[in-house]
């Protein structure tokens, strides 16, 4: 019965989208986080990444993060000005606690900003931190 379903909710698992140095080609860049703020490891992570507006999208990108330790994060992907201007979408899923769990998180048009910056916990720069 789809009442004995138990679904589990993904908490104190988030995005961040941070704006930092990139020594190689000498330019600020933003960069897509995925941070672990939970108590235990999550396993077998995978995010799916997208951007979209009513008459543009981008490509699907699929990246196999593996493990994130408790209290840590790891680097998604580099995301280009461009994109900034559409709908930016993140599905992540992991393994934890023996169950599954995926959470979804939306960066709306233009939410990424300078003038939005704010410290970010955990990896302790500037960034955007996801609302969902």
């Amino acid at each position: 019965m789809k009442k004995d379903i138990e679904i589990p909710v993904a908490k104190d698992v988030h995005i961040a989208i941070i704006r930092e140095w990139n020594d190689e080609f000498l330019s600020k860049d933003w960069n897509a986080y995925l941070i672990n703020n939970r108590a235990d490891a999550i396993e077998m992570t995978i995010v799916v990444s997208k951007g979209f507006d009513d008459d543009k999208k981008t490509s699907t990108m699929r990246h196999g993060i593996g493990v994130v330790e408790p209290k840590s994060f790891k680097k998604i992907e580099f995301i280009q000005e461009e994109v900034l201007a559409l709908n930016n979408e993140f599905f992540v899923t992991f393994f934890a606690e023996n169950k599954l769990f995926e959470k979804r998180f939306l960066f709306p048009k233009h939410s990424i900003t300078e003038n939005r910056l704010t410290t970010i916990p955990i990896i302790e720069k500037e960034g955007v931190l996801s609302e969902g």
